[in-house]
């Protein structure tokens, strides 16, 4: 691996501040000042960042009980990225395995392992969504039916695919959908005329959000949820 990216990878700091680092002479490799950011590493070099010895972190998954305000994102000049709410140390190298509205809540699921982020929101994989959702207005007695065959979206040449719509009130409903379409959720809702009011994802796929998390707090997966996902 470059060692620039290895040291970006399993420290606070980007690429570009490693390289002002190692042009000041603050990266060793056993022993010897490494000024190439190209230079290659492998598991058994000692690497060195200040002083301190640099180790690979492993791979890491949790999961977030996103509150409102939030993005996932990490270029949002206007709103704070969900990674804020992590400790720094557990923040870097960190992704969002799909993402949720600035005004949606609910669980979302941070790691720096790529193939199990793309297995997660990979289209092919058809890894099922549940929302909560809460409308406008009362809905109406086809809903079920007309999601079921999917419907047509404003901007779409093709119908959503099938989902399943599950009543709890006149307003409030449970939302399972595979596919994750641009603000789906609320689009699938206005080409039934209705507006939706508040949002709050429960599950994806088998794994739920954990019911003691409160909003803004987040816990490591164990191995077992990770693996309900891989």
């Amino acid at each position: 691996m470059r060692l620039d990216k290895f040291l970006a990878d399993n420290s606070l700091y980007s690429r570009a501040q490693i390289k002002r680092l190692m042009h000041r002479e603050e990266v060793t490799v056993n022993g010897e000042v490494v000024k190439d950011p190209g230079f290659k590493v492998t598991d058994t070099d000692e690497v060195m960042l200040e002083g301190e010895a640099m180790r690979a972190v492993g791979l890491r998954y949790f999961m977030l009980h996103k509150p409102k305000g939030y993005v996932c994102s990490t270029d949002d000049p206007e709103h704070s990225s969900v990674l804020a709410l992590l400790d720094d140390k557990e923040r870097f190298g960190l992704h969002m395995a799909g993402r949720l509205d600035l005004d949606t809540t609910g669980l979302v699921l941070l790691t720096d392992d790529g193939q199990w982020s793309h297995r997660v929101t990979s289209p092919k994989h058809d890894c099922a969504k549940r929302y909560r959702v809460w409308l406008d207005d009362p809905l109406i007695d086809d809903a079920e039916q007309r999601f079921a065959e999917g419907v047509q979206l404003r901007g779409e040449r093709h119908l959503t695919k099938p989902a399943i719509l599950e009543r709890v009130s006149e307003t409030e409903v449970l939302l399972t959908i595979s596919e994750g379409k641009y603000h789906q959720v609320k689009r699938m809702f206005a080409a039934l005329d209705n507006k939706v009011v508040d949002l709050h994802r429960e599950a994806i796929g088998p794994l739920e959000l954990d019911a003691s998390l409160g909003e803004g707090e987040y816990r490591p997966l164990t191995a077992e949820e990770v693996a309900l996902l891989g």
